[in-house]
């Protein structure tokens, strides 16, 4: 019996999951499995406003201009955290400085109002590390997708938020979706691979993931995508995007697992034509890594929030790249010899705690133990002693495994990849470098604002611990 709505002003769940059934158009689940069958790959933009009016008029012309398959209500940072009485009242004072849609504030019914106000169906995404009450006005509005897990939606967003608060909070969730799958709604619940964002080793983001993605399947979730960030070398991200079905072969048998990609997350490129060819990268490596769904970056991603006209064209420019346009160089062998490594990588950090009777203490003592490790996490919950490079090719490898229970045969591959010498002065230089590998690569000046700095306290924080 599904547990009652925190919130009792929500409808009874039967009613919810009779109305989003009756929506004249497909769940995600539904368009996922579609794709499949096609071997086409859906397009999404992020967006998100305060005010309900702006963002049904915002959902409404990106539809237009840019025919997404997907679209994002993106979700505000006060509403993330719980904080809905201030989400409310920065609502009523002015939306504009809200830096999304604070669903729960706004209600399930204008929810429902976003919802029918597109063709195309929702997805909420956030950044929650305790998301139940967003949870249940999602699904009292009829959408369809839910983001997030207790790991990806903690560690690298949240500083003193303990992970067995958030791991039980995500486990309650994918519960809620088990039972609503029993009653005939499938809600697809994505994976946050992208973690920090910065420098995200692929074998990490895919361990993380498969880890939330077992603990969603024994819940009861039938639709998992697992999202990965492009991180900029076309050989490793289509080897990372073909692990994804890889793993979920491995790990989660009866269970619908969606490749994602999300187009490059680091810092982008501020020239136009830098940023267009990103965007057309991204999408030919989505398509070649066998993506169900790539979420797509605009041509005014380093201006601050992207206009409709933006998005749209973003859109644009990702279908461009499908069409083989822009074909990375990548070879098949080199592809293979990368999966083959990325998923005996993730086997290494995961098998061990895939075979504990308890998952969630299993990974609680692992993150604490440094056995899990997420680079420049500020989570206390996470030891944060792992340090990434790239190697000449850009590829992301792993210069201090920390506590990582990986082989010596790795530890030696991640050596011999980064093994000449750049003649750089510090660890931050270096850092600071391979963050900015896309300004490097089309020669853009850097922002005045270096992270040399932050990669240095990042480095004494990770000797502290």
């Amino acid at each position: 019996m599904i547990e009652p709505a925190l919130d009792p002003t929500l409808p009874p769940v039967n009613e919810s999951v009779a109305y989003a059934r009756s929506l004249e158009k497909p769940s995600v689940a539904e368009i996922l499995a579609e794709s499949r069958e096609s071997g086409t790959v859906l397009l999404q933009p992020r967006c998100g406003v305060g005010g309900h009016s702006e963002m049904t008029a915002l959902l409404r012309q990106l539809e237009l201009a840019g025919a997404p398959d997907i679209l994002s209500v993106t979700i505000d940072s006060h509403t993330r955290l719980q904080h809905f009485d201030v989400a409310r009242a920065v609502l009523l004072r002015n939306p504009q400085d809200l830096n999304g849609y604070p669903l729960v504030s706004h209600g399930w019914k204008r929810g429902r109002e976003l919802n029918t106000a597109t063709a195309v169906p929702l997805e909420v995404r956030h950044g929650s590390p305790v998301a139940e009450r967003l949870f249940d006005t999602t699904i009292a509005s009829g959408i369809t997708s839910f983001e997030g897990g207790g790991i990806s939606y903690n560690i690298p967003y949240a500083k003193d938020v303990p992970l067995a608060t958030s791991l039980n909070s995500w486990r309650r969730i994918d519960e809620r979706c088990g039972e609503l799958a029993d009653l005939g709604l499938v809600v697809d619940r994505e994976l946050f691979g992208t973690l920090t964002a910065v420098l995200v080793p692929p074998s990490i983001s895919l361990a993380v993931s498969i880890l939330e993605a077992v603990s969603a399947a024994r819940a009861g979730v039938q639709c998992i995508s697992v999202a990965y960030p492009q991180g900029g070398n076309a050989v490793q991200d289509v080897a990372a995007l073909r692990a994804i079905s890889v793993l979920g072969t491995k790990y989660l048998s009866g269970v619908t697992v969606h490749p994602v990609l999300h187009q490059f997350m680091g810092q982008f490129p501020r020239l136009r034509r830098n940023a267009v060819e990103i965007i057309l990268e991204g999408a030919a490596v989505g398509k070649l890594g066998g993506a169900r769904k790539i979420v797509v970056k605009s041509v005014d991603e380093a201006h601050g929030r992207p206009s409709v006209p933006a998005l749209a064209e973003g859109l644009r420019i990702a279908r461009r790249g499908f069409e083989d346009q822009v074909r990375p160089e990548v070879l098949e062998s080199d592809v293979e010899a990368e999966l083959h490594c990325i998923v005996a990588e993730v086997g290494e950090l995961v098998d061990d705690l895939l075979g504990e009777p308890t998952l969630i203490p299993a990974i609680s003592a692992a993150f604490r133990d440094g056995r899990l490790d997420v680079p420049f996490s500020p989570s206390t919950s996470c030891r944060d002693k792992v340090l990434p490079a790239r190697d000449r090719s850009g590829a992301i490898r792993i210069h201090d495994f920390g506590s990582l229970p990986v082989s010596a045969a790795t530890r030696q591959r991640h050596a011999d990849a980064l093994r000449s010498d750049h003649g750089l002065d510090s660890v931050g230089a270096r850092v600071d470098r391979d963050i900015h590998y896309l300004l490097e690569r089309f020669g853009e000046p850097r922002e005045t604002t270096s992270v040399v700095s932050f990669a240095d306290e990042s480095t004494q924080r990770r000797r502290r611990r």
